[in-house]
C-alpha cells in the first residue's frame, strides 16, 4: 500500500488541474477507466505501467483525490526512470515531480461520463432473473371430476401479490398475443390442450392433467421472469386482471401496443449497435446452444428414470412389507412332524409387525422419488423450455423476417424490370404511373423490412444473452440432485438400521449373521 497522503497544501497546482480535468462530473471521483486511459498516454512500458496501477487505492470504481495525486508522483517518477514503489513518495514530501501527460486539452477528452452500457447488453444476472418473479399455478378441479372438461388453474403472483383464475383457453389467447407482440423474442411453448392419440396407454388423464400444469407453471413463470416481458401490459394484464372477460382485456392492451417493433426506441436504431461479424456470432451461438440443448434434454431423461426407478423402488418396498405381514399372519397349523423342532410358529409371529418398517421405507422413497421430480426433473425441464424457445425464435427469424425480406427484395427487382421494359415499350401513362407508385411504396416496405430484419437480429443477439445468463442453473440442478440424494440415502439408511436392531432383537444376533446358503 501507498504512504500516507501528501499534506494538500503541498500539491502543486498542476496536479489540481489534472483532476479537475478528469474527475467525473457527478462524483468528486475520477473513474478507473479514465486513469487507465491517463496511464496509456505516459509512454511507460506496459510493465511499469502495471505497477503503478498496483500501488494505486480505488473503490467502487474510482479514485479518490489523494490516490490520483498519489498515482501522478508515481507516474513522473517512472517517466525519470524510477522503479515505482511507495518508498519513492517518501522522498518527496517538499516538491512533487510534473509528470509528462501531453497537452492540456487532450487531457478533458479522457473523462467519460457515468458508464452507460451499450443498449445491445442484457445486464442481468441469474440471481435477478429469478428473483424477479415466481408465479404459482395450482390446479382447481371441477365437481364433476378431472375430464379434461374446463379445468381451471389458481394463478397467484408473488410480484403483483394477487390471485386470479384463469383456464387453458386463457393461457392459449395470451400465448398467441404474446407471439404477436414479441415475435423477435422467446416466447415459451404451451404444453398440449389435450392427450394426443397413443399417450392413454402410458398415462392416466390425471397425470396428463399434472404435466399439464407443472408445463404451464414453467410457461408463466419464463414469461415472468424475461426482462422485456415482466412489465408490459399484456403480462399485467394477464397476472392481474380479476374480470371475467381476460381475454377481451388481453386483445385490446395488444392492439393499442402493437408489435415491438412499433413501441421499442431501438428498433430504427438497431443496426448502428450490432456487431459487424454478428451473422457469424449468431451462427456459432446458435450451434453451442443447439448442443446444449441436445445434452440437457439427455440429462433430463435420465433424471425422470431415476425419479421413477424411486418411487417404484418405494412400490416394491411396501408390497415386500405386506407381503411379510400376510405370511406372518398366516394361521395355518404347523405338522406336527415338524413342530417339535421348527421355530417357524415363533419366527411368522414377528414377520407381521416388520410391515410397519417397510412401509416407512416405502414412504422415504416416494418421497425420494418425488423430490427428483419436483426439485431435479423440475428444473431441467424449465431450462429445456426456454432452450426450445430460443431455438423456436432462430426458426422465425430465418423463416419469417429474413424470409419476408429476400420475397420483397425479388418482387422489387421484378417490378424495376417491369418499369424498364415499360419504358423501352411506350404503353399508357397511366399504367406506367401506377408501376412508378407501386415502386415506391415497396421500396418503403423493403425499407421497413430492413429495419425489422436488423431489429430481429439484435433481439436473437439479448436473447442469447440470456441463454448464457440462464446457463448457471447448471449449478443448481446438480446441487438439488446431490442434497436429494443425500437427504433420502440418510432418511431410508436410519430406517435400515433401526430394522436390522429390531431384526436381531426378533430372530437373534446368530440367525442375523448366518454364513451363506450357497457356495461361492
Amino acid at each position: 500500500m501507498v504512504c500516507a497522503p501528501p499534506l494538500s497544501g503541498s500539491v502543486p497546482p498542476y496536479y489540481r488541474e489534472v483532476y479537475e480535468a478528469i474527475r467525473s462530473k457527478i462524483e468528486e471521483r475520477v473513474q478507473v477507466e479514465v486513469f487507465q486511459r491517463l496511464l496509456s498516454r505516459t509512454d511507460l512500458p506496459s510493465a511499469v505501467q502495471g505497477q503503478i496501477a498496483e500501488h494505486v487505492d480505488y473503490t467502487d470504481g474510482f479514485l479518490s483525490k489523494l490516490s490520483l495525486y498519489k498515482a501522478l508522483v508515481l507516474i513522473a517518477l517512472a517517466q525519470q526512470g524510477k522503479q515505482p514503489s511507495p518508498k519513492l513518495l517518501e522522498n518527496c514530501i517538499q516538491e512533487f515531480p510534473k509528470p509528462q501527460l501531453g497537452e492540456f486539452k487532450v487531457l478533458q477528452t479522457l473523462r467519460m461520463q457515468p458508464t452507460q452500457e451499450s443498449p445491445l447488453t442484457v445486464p442481468q444476472t441469474l440471481g435477478k432473473l429469478l428473483a424477479r418473479e415466481t408465479v404459482q399455478v395450482e390446479l382447481i378441479p371441477e365437481k364433476k371430476g378431472l375430464f379434461l372438461k374446463h379445468v381451471e388453474y389458481q394463478i397467484t403472483s408473488q410480484h403483483f401479490k394477487i390471485s386470479v383464475y384463469r383456464r387453458y383457453t386463457d393461457f392459449d389467447v395470451f400465448h398467441e398475443l404474446l407471439l404477436q407482440r414479441f415475435a423477435y423474442r422467446m416466447v415459451p411453448a404451451l404444453p398440449p390442450k389435450r392427450m394426443l392419440k397413443g399417450v392413454l396407454t402410458s398415462m392416466s388423464e390425471r397425470d396428463f392433467i399434472e404435466g399439464r400444469r407443472r408445463a404451464l407453471g414453467r410457461f408463466i413463470n419464463l414469461v415472468a421472469r424475461h426482462p422485456f416481458f415482466s412489465e408490459d401490459e399484456l403480462v399485467k394484464t394477464f397476472l392481474t386482471f380479476n374480470g371475467s372477460d381476460v381475454q377481451v382485456k388481453m386483445r385490446d392492451a395488444c392492439k393499442k401496443m402493437g408489435d415491438e417493433f412499433m413501441t421499442n426506441t431501438m428498433a430504427t436504431l438497431a443496426k448502428d449497435y450490432l456487431p459487424a461479424d454478428i451473422q457469424a456470432q449468431f451462427s456459432s451461438s446458435r450451434e453451442l446452444i443447439r448442443n446444449i440443448h441436445n445434452s440437457f434434454h439427455k440429462l433430463r431423461d435420465r433424471a425422470e428414470k431415476m425419479a421413477e426407478r424411486s418411487k417404484e423402488n418405494a412400490t416394491d418396498l411396501l408390497m415386500f412389507g405386506r407381503e411379510l405381514s400376510t405370511l406372518g399372519s398366516d394361521g395355518s397349523p404347523i405338522p406336527s412332524l415338524a413342530s417339535s423342532k421348527s421355530t417357524w410358529g415363533i419366527l411368522r409371529q414377528s414377520l407381521k409387525g416388520l410391515s410397519v418398517e417397510f412401509a416407512l421405507l416405502a414412504d422415504k422413497g416416494a418421497q425420494q422419488g418425488r423430490r427428483e421430480e419436483d426439485d431435479v426433473v423440475e428444473k431441467l425441464n424449465l431450462f429445456l423450455d426456454l432452450l426450445q424457445s430460443y431455438r423456436d425464435l432462430c426458426e422465425r427469424h430465418e423463416k419469417g423476417v429474413l424470409h419476408e425480406h429476400q420475397r420483397a427484395l425479388q418482387k422489387y427487382g421484378m417490378m424495376k424490370r417491369q418499369m424498364m421494359s415499360a419504358t423501352v415499350q411506350p404503353k399508357e401513362q397511366v399504367s406506367v404511373e401506377q408501376l412508378e407508385s407501386r415502386i415506391v411504396q415497396q421500396e418503403n416496405a423493403i425499407q421497413t423490412m430492413e429495419l425489422r430484419n436488423y431489429f430481429s437480429l439484435f433481439c436473437l443477439h439479448q436473447e442469447t444473452q440470456l441463454i448464457f445468463t440462464y446457463l448457471p442453473i447448471t449449478s443448481h440442478i446438480l446441487g438439488a440432485f446431490v442434497n436429494s440424494q443425500v437427504q433420502g440415502h440418510q432418511e431410508m439408511g436410519a430406517v435400515w438400521n433401526d430394522l436390522q436392531q429390531k431384526l436381531g432383537c426378533l430372530f437373534g444376533v446368530d440367525e442375523m449373521q448366518s454364513p451363506p446358503l450357497t457356495p461361492k
